[in-house]
């Protein structure tokens, strides 16, 4: 399994509290209809408690994206990074992404849908965040490229570009209970990307 989700000792501590409870509601409530004080009552808090952690409500929002992309992108360096050839790495790096996404979809599908919500800065930093995400994949591509493994006829940020508007797409459609698990669909997805990258 490639669950982010913290461990129940973790969850236990305030700022997992506060983020398990703001997800919840933002996810039934919405972002701008949900309150502070809704926030700390579900999760057993004072605002004194919320606010020695998180500055604002903006700032759970902003951690609870954040959060996963740390994590996805510590994962996809470790693969990127590795000695198995380059069309390996990137297929890990494609099928755990997709993976660890569809494991964590209410944090990305709360984020995309209430992002333009943030602080200009917190949005600029998020942007960052995730596009140097994006370049390290693009970086990959391009090794295979130069190394004659995939076709140098697309531009790898158009790659790019096209798989993860699949990858943000998944909160439209995925569900828990469907035909395919998680971790299934990120083996499809990566063997499409690999497929289209062929010579």
């Amino acid at each position: 399994m490639v669950e982010v989700r913290t461990t129940p000792e973790v969850a236990e501590t305030v700022p997992q509290r506060l983020l398990a409870a703001a997800t919840r509601l933002f996810a039934e409530h919405g972002f701008e209809t949900t309150s502070v004080q809704q926030i700390v009552d579900a999760a057993g808090v004072t605002k004194g408690a919320m606010y020695h952690y998180f500055g604002s409500k903006d700032d759970l929002l902003y951690e609870i994206y954040a959060r996963l992309l740390r994590v996805q992108t510590a994962r996809m360096e470790r693969d990127a990074d590795g000695d198995a050839p380059v069309a390996e790495r990137l297929h890990a790096v494609a099928s755990d992404v997709v993976a660890t996404t569809a494991a964590n979809l209410d944090d990305t599908v709360i984020f995309f849908r209430s992002m333009h919500l943030l602080h200009p800065d917190k949005r600029t930093e998020v942007r960052a965040q995730r596009r140097r995400y994006h370049e390290r994949v693009r970086s990959l591509i391009e090794e295979g490229q130069t190394a004659g493994v995939f076709r140098t006829d697309k531009s790898a940020e158009l790659v790019v570009d096209f798989f993860f508007g699949s990858v943000h797409h998944l909160g439209t459609w995925f569900r828990r209970d469907g035909e395919l698990s998680g971790e299934q669909i990120g083996e499809h997805f990566a063997d499409l990307l690999l497929t289209s990258l062929r010579p």
